[in-house]
């Protein structure tokens, strides 16, 4: 029976002693990711740990074979479909001569009916499973979750993917990056495709609009992961120090209808600064009433309508509650709506600010105003 995504991850637990998983990620076809992972392969080779090759695909380009001919590799296991003989993967000859690392091109790839598992991040599960580190490849366009924004782009049908929660059992991504102008120079000089599919392939996949397109996509994608390193990294520093890469912006909102001015605010902060837009909201027990209610999940459905992360917390003291989420969210930027802002509210207000001032982290406080701009 095939295993859940759940079962997948949770046998990654690092308790289990599962293998790392490094993923050379890429734009598009030429950019370099099989020669980059086959040239660290080397370098790991050279340093004495055991490296071997369960599949790179070479697409004929010398370079690459030249350097794949440097590593050990586990003869592929023929199958017979449909009359005609294919090679795939020999997953169980990998797992008997267990290797330190394993070398498994072309993430994406569906393997041929009558293999152990349909897809060739399966059989890479299952490696890392065994304790074996892994090396692979991958283009942006066959993540799952992207697959319709590169059909927009590129009018092209992606038919292999590779589920969205598999990158999670990814250790390491590592960019492999060329200018959409080198990649097409490369294209041209029939490094890439034999010389006959060049001019075709530069009018259709690779054109500079769809290169640079997918390109920004697959930065994205590692800035994102980067940022959950960063995120996994700080949870367990016994220090806890604030360290931010990415601007954070909390805003913080109660039942008030006006905080859907001060989240629009916060959210062109986060558009401005390209950074992630958090909406906090401190329960206090105090907006009891129907229609505080009401007014409350408009303003959460406003928040989650332009993109933001709702925290709720609840809590005596605005100034604690947000402060632990500043410290917990790795926040770089707070905002405040100014109100209630005469008499004795005035003075529950500013002390509430000094309070917060006083105990978070080091962060950039906005006071701003909830009213239409």
């Amino acid at each position: 029976m095939a295993k859940t995504p759940e079962q997948w991850l949770e046998e990654a637990h690092p308790e289990h002693k599962s293998g790392l998983f490094k993923l050379f990620l890429g734009y598009a076809p030429g950019v370099g990711k099989t020669y980059n992972m086959l040239s660290e392969a080397i370098r790991r080779h050279s340093r004495g740990e055991d490296v071997v090759i369960g599949v790179v695909e070479t697409h004929g380009r010398k370079v690459t074979a030249e350097l794949a001919a440097q590593l050990e590799q586990v003869p592929r296991k023929k199958i017979n479909y449909k009359g005609a003989m294919f090679e795939e993967m020999d997953l169980d000859a990998v797992l008997a001569r267990k290797p330190a690392v394993a070398i498994v091109d072309e993430l994406a790839h569906t393997n041929i009916e009558g293999s152990r598992h349909r897809k060739r991040y399966e059989d890479v599960l299952e490696l890392l499973e065994a304790g074996i580190d892994v090396l692979s490849t991958m283009n942006i366009q066959h993540l799952e979750s992207v697959t319709p924004t590169v059909h927009n782009i590129t009018g092209i049908q992606v038919r292999e993917t590779v589920p969205d929660w598999v990158l999670e059992r990814v250790d390491e991504v590592v960019m492999a990056d060329l200018t959409p102008e080198a990649l097409q120079n490369r294209m041209r000089r029939g490094d890439i495709y034999p010389m006959d599919r060049v001019e075709r392939a530069l009018g259709n996949f690779f054109r500079p609009a769809n290169l640079i397109a997918l390109r920004e996509l697959a930065l994205r994608h590692v800035t994102h992961a980067v940022d959950r390193n960063l995120e996994s990294y700080l949870s367990r520093d016994e220090t806890h120090r604030h360290v931010g890469v990415r601007e954070r912006i909390a805003v913080c909102i109660s039942s008030n209808p006006a905080a859907q001015h001060l989240i629009a605010r916060g959210a062109r902060m986060a558009q401005a600064l390209d950074g992630e837009l958090f909406v906090v909201y401190v329960d206090m027990g105090q907006d009891t009433d129907a229609r505080d209610q009401k007014s409350l999940q408009a303003n959460v459905q406003f928040a989650e309508n332009v993109g933001a992360a709702v925290v709720r917390v609840t809590g005596k003291s605005v100034a604690a509650a947000v402060s632990g989420v500043v410290h917990d969210k790795h926040i770089t930027h707070v905002v405040f709506g100014r109100s209630a802002t005469t008499g004795w509210r005035r003075y529950l207000y500013l002390s509430a600010i000094h309070r917060f001032l006083r105990d978070s982290p080091a962060v950039d406080v906005h006071i701003v105003t909830q009213e239409p701009s």
